[in-house]
């Protein structure tokens, strides 16, 4: 049992917490703006282990899809569904568990909410396969990383305004340069295998692509939050989080496969520094 408990918590990459981080810190963004400074802890607790609990199930779900796949690539060769150390029937059952975990944490909030959450899970069910389909699958994967901003937004107001859109908007462009980036380390199996990626499709192009999503994703959510936050302190983190982006771009350089997991896995930062922005201006109101 022991053992197994093991294999679990490989499956939703326990030891990995970067993934869910990058999840994490858009939607308690959302979750500040929507309420004009600290949720409360109802709403604060429901967000972060749903989040948690949702990208997990995720995880489950993506390496059942990918478990022929994965066998081909050495970052994932050894993942307990791709060796056979779990069964797609476990993955899914604990997938399934987690979801309805989720689900129950939702069902704390409102309406609106529980509405918005069926389209988070259709979307976290169906990106493992969008990558076999769509050149670009971050056009999916947006969405599954980005879907706790409008849910955020439904939690608090009941509805989904424009402002919400445009923050996930923005979202896209970050989900694009640190998917991207990812994409960078397994490029040279991917094309083996026949793997569709940003990183396969933007070619040569791959370095200025991500650096390009970077800079729009500040862009936009500067300009949206400009009027709702404290305007020094919001472009001070702005301003940092824009460094951060040129380190990223530094070590993807040469494109080698370390430097570029390494700048993926940096990304976490970057988010909690634009979320610390958003939390300290509404806290110096």
């Amino acid at each position: 049992m022991k053992k197994k408990f093991a294999l679990y918590l490989q499956l939703i990459r326990w030891n990995r917490p970067a993934g869910w981080l990058l999840l994490l810190w858009p939607t308690l963004s959302a979750l500040w703006v929507a309420s004009n400074g600290f949720p409360g802890w109802h709403l604060l607790l429901v967000f972060t282990f749903g989040t948690f609990l949702m990208r997990s199930a995720g995880c489950c779900v993506n390496d059942v899809a990918d478990r022929d796949f994965d066998r081909h690539v050495k970052r994932t060769a050894q993942r307990p569904v791709t060796s056979g150390a779990l069964s797609s029937r476990e993955a899914l059952s604990l997938g399934a568990a987690l979801a309805v975990a989720a689900f129950g944490l939702v069902l704390t909030t409102n309406a609106a909410a529980i509405v918005w959450s069926f389209a988070a899970l259709a979307i976290t069910l169906i990106y493992p396969f969008a990558k076999r389909y769509l050149a670009m699958p971050q056009a999916v994967l947006v969405v599954a990383f980005s879907f706790g901003i409008p849910m955020a937004f439904a939690a608090i107001e009941s509805q989904v305004p424009p402002l919400a859109w445009l923050l996930l908007l923005g979202n896209l462009f970050w989900v694009i340069a640190y998917d991207t980036e990812y994409a960078m380390v397994d490029r040279d199996d991917d094309l083996k295998i026949g793997m569709k990626t940003s990183a396969i499709t933007l070619g040569r192009f791959d370095v200025a692509g991500v650096m390009l999503s970077y800079l729009i994703f500040l862009a936009i959510w500067a300009f949206a939050l400009m009027g709702r936050t404290q305007s020094a302190i919001f472009m001070i983190a702005i301003s940092i989080a824009l460094l951060q982006a040129l380190w990223h771009g530094w070590l993807i350089r040469k494109r080698q496969r370390d430097d570029c997991f390494k700048a993926f896995r940096l990304n976490h930062w970057l988010g909690f520094t634009v979320f610390a922005g958003i939390a300290l201006s509404y806290a110096a109101r």
